[in-house]
């Protein structure tokens, strides 16, 4: 028997009498029956002390397979809220480390082990509160808690056992190598260090280097395909000034689904979600960097929440965010590369026997883009391209024409298309001297192209 059939016949029950029976009813209570490869892999190492590399592609279950342990050796080790923190999780978001406290809340339902959420975008003033109460796991993003270890006198880490790094190349790829470094050399050299990532590269082998111990164990979970069985995925060659007619065509063909859609920059979202809500009727919600912390919170609730819905974001929003049921992956702009197109496409099909569909859109020009995922094992099927519904495009561009407000989003979003478009990584593919910048204009309703400084 192979590793994969050994895999294909575990479930969670097999760990009655190795982990808290408590943990264990919690487990089954949420529905996990059966572990994925990287939680069957990594728990018989996990559970003993090991520290651990876990490396496997985005929606593959790695939240459980480090909460499991966690909770599982504060619970045996008696911890209380005097003890203080027993485990920190570092996400690199403000939405992973959010939908990691939720999922930790409803495993310590009937669990007493304390824990909290520290991100950037709340105030101080209320984590101070609430450490001072005293709180046995911190989930974190690295700047807020990096500034807590810091200044906070109410953070004493002496007895803490477990340190998780989440998304570690997502961590890298922020630019938070400073706050992780300055974390790890202020904690408990004696402890159980966990890192997970979808890619391991030189950064994280280096970060591995630094906050493990000399024997880590590595469980890397290669596919033959980069991306998930149950995902349907293909592309649409599509001109630029029929870019808004495309979309609106296809959120109508989705209106009853849910589906994600990502622009290359936060104007982007803002100038399409406005047209799209109140000239469009469509149903929309929108997420990226620039947004309140608030506002961020309450788009990503409703659309978990939702059962047909579209959510028009950036990147912000393509890294290990677990949303329930989502139907479509629409990348109406470019990955930076192939790393970020599996990103984004991990949003849909995750979990066991689940299927979902994706999209990219690409300009003549860009069909090579289809060769460089090939290589990469990544493969599309061509999509048709039905007639556009040009009438949408007579009224963004005649409400560019009359709406001061909508002008003014669509010139922000030309721009920042441009920019980013200008220091996109694979100038060999997508290449700004293509552009027609009177169509790209077009394609943001000006029937006359805005004057462009930087190019």
């Amino acid at each position: 028997m192979d590793s994969e059939e050994i895999i294909s016949q575990c479930n969670f029950s097999m760990l009655e009498g190795k982990i808290h029976s408590q943990l264990l009813m919690a487990v089954l209570k949420l529905g996990f029956n059966k572990p994925t490869r990287i939680q069957a892999e990594s728990l018989p190492y996990l559970l003993l002390g090991n520290d651990l590399i876990g490396a496997a592609k985005t929606g593959s279950g790695k939240t459980l397979a480090f909460l499991i342990p966690a909770i599982d050796r504060l619970i045996k080790l008696g911890f209380n809220r005097k003890r203080g923190p027993g485990c920190i999780i570092i996400s690199p978001t403000r939405e992973l480390a959010l939908q990691t406290n939720e999922v930790l809340k409803n495993l310590l339902k009937d669990i007493p082990i304390s824990h909290c959420l520290i991100v950037g975008g709340e105030k101080k003033t209320k984590d101070i509160k609430t450490l001072k109460k005293g709180a046995n796991i911190i989930v974190s993003t690295p700047g807020r808690l990096w500034d807590h270890l810091q200044n906070n006198e109410n953070l004493n880490c002496d007895n803490l056992k477990c340190l998780v790094l989440d998304e570690a190349d997502k961590l890298l790829e922020a630019g938070f190598e400073r706050h992780i470094s300055g974390i790890i050399n202020l904690l408990p050299k004696t402890r159980q260090t966990m890192l997970f990532s979808a890619t391991i590269d030189n950064k994280v082998e280096n970060l591995a280097r630094l906050a493990l111990r000399s024997d880590p164990v590595l469980i890397s979970i290669q596919d033959k395909q980069s991306t998930v069985t149950g995902l349907q995925q293909g592309y649409c060659i599509c001109p630029l000034e029929y870019r808004i007619p495309w979309l609106y065509k296809m959120l109508k063909k989705t209106k009853k689904l849910k589906v994600m859609v990502f622009f290359s920059s936060c104007k982007s979202v803002d100038f399409h979600y406005e047209f799209f809500k109140a000239h469009c009727g469509a149903s929309v919600l929108k997420i990226h960097g620039k947004q309140t912390q608030s506002e961020r919170k309450k788009a990503f609730k409703n659309f978990v929440e939702a059962k047909q819905i579209a959510l028009f974001c950036t990147d912000v929003a393509a890294r290990g965010l677990d949303i329930p049921c989502v139907d479509w992956i629409v990348q109406y702009d470019p990955p930076t590369d192939p790393k970020e197109y599996i990103h984004r496409v991990g949003r849909t099909a995750r979990g066991l026997n689940t299927k979902g569909n994706a999209v990219i859109v690409l300009r003549p020009e860009e069909e090579d883009f289809v060769n460089f995922l090939r290589k990469e094992k990544i493969y599309l099927d061509k999509y048709s391209y039905c007639d556009p519904q040009l009438e949408v495009q007579e009224k963004l561009e005649d409400e560019i024409l009359k709406n001061g407000v909508m002008k003014k989003l669509a010139r922000q979003a030309f721009l920042s298309y441009l920019r980013c478009y200008k220091c996109h990584p694979l100038k060999m593919i997508f290449n700004i001297k293509t552009l027609n910048l009177k169509m790209t204009a077009k394609a943001f309703g000006f029937r006359e192209k805005p004057d462009v400084d930087f190019l």
